[in-house]
């Protein structure tokens, strides 16, 4: 592999975007300096030998709101703290004394032990919570200074950990939950997804990142893995010549400023897959832009670059040989996460259940261990549409599984609303969240189950708690950005700005003129318009279609 020199400083443009490759090596801003002074891997050291042991107020500011993310550790909200406050406070206004964690779980794979592991800790040192996320993770909260070493120890323990699932790093590389057990897989990306994880997360010519950067990896039919909106996509695909490998995507990602990633045309054969990834890895290491964090994604490079530059340079700068032209994959399904009962390549079944919008807690995730214990292998998968699978199950025990997941309101047959309905962290314990989202969402399910029940088209609903689009809000159905509104009294009150008619890879929610609603409204507003969809649409029309034709009046 063929590592690029990093030529010599030289003379700087006005205009310059600190980009390393061009000579732009002194920081030029807070968070480059603070990278600059100390690699933010170092900080488990201090988080074991001293922190714990001297508690939260011995804990340097530096190392707090910044090298912690790199270990998984995020500062959690004060609570009582209400959603006007935030950016008017400084962060040590904001914060609590306690800490989310962040448990990566690469590919979403779990075993018996692991998910144990994590229910154990759940329940002894995070007050019970755990919520699955949107990239595979499972997020705790109310975790004490004191206790992370014992933690990080417990997970070790059965193979897993919590470094760079935060931070300015490679992030959680999300795969197919089915890979390996799809009957209808493209190709089974798990070898390949390992040995980037092993190689690369935790070395230091990777943390070191202009900004996070995120990964997908999935030879899966339905495109479980949003290739669309990651830095870098491994999409499986078969050639000409019937070999197996990958289409690569690149330059994808949502926040205030979204763009989809784009196509490099490529083939990647398998046995390229890690040398590919340290290639676009260390473009963006070295010509990513770090002078202003907003525009510090990769996401920014390729649209100032396009696939054709991006590809030139990956080739000749740090490959070092061609790659040929690949294929484009097939189209998505309307439904990608995995739900309900479906064979295995060798005849047994996956059992796929939905919890309302990722929301768990150290009890039920004990249940759901013992359960895959008792009907299948043990093994559980988490998806990126924060739902659970239990894999290996004999055709019959499927049903009988179903009903006692049912018992604890984990759905395998759920409602679109249940199924399609996401959420983020929100103002629970979210230092930049305006509005509650989990909760709020959950009554929302509940709401729409009981006033639409033979409502069945797939819909998404995402529900974030600030611009930030954690919850992917631009590429949802009905995209809820959580801000501030004025209601009918004239008072600030919680809610969102709607978007409508977001498509991964198509298009992003539009925003009609002085579309929102208030928290309170928000039941009556999604009914209105899901009602109006079911009306009006033509045979086969996606919610997204009737959007784009749709009077303006009947998106109100």
């Amino acid at each position: 592999m063929r590592t690029r020199a990093v030529p010599p400083a030289t003379k700087r443009s006005k205009k310059g975007e600190g980009q390393w490759a061009l000579g732009y090596r002194e920081p030029l801003n807070k968070n480059e300096e603070n990278k600059k002074n100390d690699d933010g891997l170092n900080v488990r050291r201090r988080i074991i030998d001293i922190y714990s042991k001297t508690g939260f107020d011995s804990i340097d500011p530096a190392d707090l709101r910044g090298r912690f993310r790199w270990m998984g550790l995020y500062t959690q909200r004060k609570p009582g703290i209400d959603g006007g406050k935030t950016g008017a406070l400084e962060d040590e206004e904001l914060e609590d004394r306690y800490f989310m964690m962040r448990v990566r779980i690469d590919g979403g794979q779990l075993s018996g032990p692991q998910l144990r592991t994590i229910a154990d800790i759940s329940t002894r040192y995070a007050r019970g919570t755990a919520d699955i996320t949107d990239r595979q993770n499972v997020q705790l909260h109310w975790v004490r200074i004191e206790d992370v070493p014992a933690i990080w120890d417990a997970l070790e323990a059965v193979g897993l950990h919590t470094m760079e699932a935060c931070g300015d790093v490679p992030r959680t590389i999300i795969g197919c939950p089915l890979a390996g057990i799809a009957a209808d897989e493209v190709i089974d990306a798990t070898r390949d997804l390992r040995e980037i994880h092993d190689r690369y997360i935790g070395s230091p010519e990777f943390s070191n990142l202009p900004r996070k950067f995120k990964t997908a990896m999935s030879g899966c039919t339905s495109h479980c893995t949003v290739h669309e909106i990651n830095d870098i996509a491994y999409v499986g695909v078969v050639n000409e010549e019937g070999e197996t490998g990958y289409q690569l995507y690149v330059g994808g990602g949502l926040s205030t400023n979204p763009m989809f990633a784009q196509s490099l045309g490529v083939f990647v054969k398998p046995e390229q897959t890690s040398e590919v990834w340290h290639g676009v890895t260390s473009i963006f290491r070295d010509y990513g832009y770090r002078r202003l964090r907003s525009r510090a994604r990769l996401k920014f490079l390729m649209k100032d670059w396009g696939p054709e530059k991006f590809r030139e340079v990956l080739e000749k700068e740090y490959l070092g040989y061609a790659l040929p032209d690949g294929p484009e994959p097939a189209a998505p399904l309307a439904r990608r996460d995995h739900v309900g009962i479906h064979r295995q390549q060798d005849g047994r079944f996956y059992v796929g259940f939905a919890p309302r919008v990722g929301r768990v807690n150290g009890e039920l995730l004990g249940v759901i261990g013992e359960l895959a214990d008792r009907y299948g292998s043990g093994r559980v998968r988490t998806t990126v549409e924060q739902k659970m699978v239990v894999l290996d199950v004999p055709e019959e025990n499927t049903e009988a599984l179903a009903d006692e997941l049912a018992k604890h309101d984990l759905q395998v047959r759920p409602s679109t609303f249940r199924r399609q309905t996401m959420a983020c962290t929100g103002i629970e314990y979210c230092k930049l969240a305006i509005v509650d989202t989990k909760q709020r969402a959950m009554d929302l399910i509940d709401e729409l189950e009981k006033r639409l029940p033979d409502f069945d088209q797939p819909l998404t609903i995402n529900v974030n708690g600030c611009p930030n689009a954690c919850a992917r809000i631009q590429v949802a159905d009905i995209g809820l950005k959580g801000q501030l509104v004025v209601d009918e009294n004239g008072d600030q009150v919680e809610g969102f700005q709607i978007h409508l008619g977001g498509q991964l890879g198509a298009s992003f929610g539009k925003k009609v003129r002085g579309l929102k609603t208030t928290s309170a409204g928000l039941t009556d507003y999604v009914e209105r318009v899901v009602r109006n969809f079911d009306a009006q649409r033509t045979g086969g029309e996606t919610f997204a279609d009737w959007v784009h034709r749709a009077d303006e009046a009947d998106l109100k």
